[in-house]
């Protein structure tokens, strides 16, 4: 068996012979508009999201829309909301980390309103008769609050559009996350597994009509998932995205061509 080693160097070679070719010093248009994208494996990230596409039109869409067609609105709703409830924990960590203790109250007061009231989370009762809406905090605002860059742009397949702050951000999410301190089992994996499951499909239904749109609409669709990725990252770092819009993210893990966060 080949050692990982050699491997992840393989990768890394194939990502550095993919980058994108700087413009020179004397096109100051160009070289301003090639540090703004921050995307110096643009060849590499374009491939990666046709292979992203292909494995979205012939698994994820077929899924995602049978998902809507058997699965009613009320019940998605409910789903997208116990998904939301079983991220609280993070947010709430990540509502500390970041000094934000009127965020964190609320982020406690609707675990604990809608886990008892809501019935484990299935309704929102927090948001529907206290006013008391969601947010979405994640390692990966925590780690951009601290001053941590985000790195080059990055596209992974079924991930979607991300960053190395994001993606080590993803992994310290996972690694805070209650039902990761619960090791092996039948019961744990399968729990897991299934919120994993549900997390992907629910996401890409709510994504199939806007991104249809925008695949449809867009000049360049690999341009415009970055430059919506990157817009929407910064309004969740700043904390624009609350209310309403808050409680989806955090329902879903919501983003733009991201169905697994």
């Amino acid at each position: 068996m080949q050692r990982p080693a050699p491997l992840l160097a393989a990768a890394l070679g194939l990502l550095l012979a993919a980058c994108a070719t700087r413009p020179p010093a004397d096109d100051p248009d160009a070289v301003a508009e090639f540090r703004q994208n921050n995307d110096p494996a643009e060849p590499f990230n374009r491939a990666m999201l046709d292979v992203h596409q292909g494995i979205d039109r012939a698994v994820l869409i077929p899924v995602a829309r049978g998902y809507r067609a058997v699965v009613p609105q009320p019940v998605r709703e409910g789903i997208r909301n116990v998904l939301g409830n079983l991220r609280t924990p993070v947010i709430l960590v990540n509502d500390m980390l970041q000094g934000e203790p009127r965020r964190a109250g609320d982020t406690l007061g609707r675990f604990v309103i809608n886990t008892t009231l809501g019935l484990g989370g299935i309704f929102d009762v927090a948001a529907t008769r206290f006013d008391v809406h969601g947010h979405t905090e994640d390692f990966g605002q925590t780690f951009a609050r601290w001053g941590i860059g985000e790195g080059p742009y990055l596209f992974i397949p079924i991930l979607g559009p991300s960053n190395p702050r994001d993606l080590t951000g993803s992994v310290a999410d996972v690694a805070a996350d209650p039902l990761t301190w619960f090791g092996q089992g039948v019961a744990v994996n399968a729990l897991t597994g299934s919120r994993a499951g549900l997390t992907v499909v629910h996401t890409r239904e709510t994504l199939l009509d806007p991104l249809e749109r925008l695949e449809r609409d867009s000049l360049d669709y690999y341009a415009t998932l970055r430059s919506i990725y990157r817009q929407r990252r910064q309004a969740e770092i700043a904390n624009r995205l609350d209310g309403a819009a808050g409680a989806a993210a955090s329902g879903t893990g919501f983003g733009v061509g991201n169905q697994g966060r």
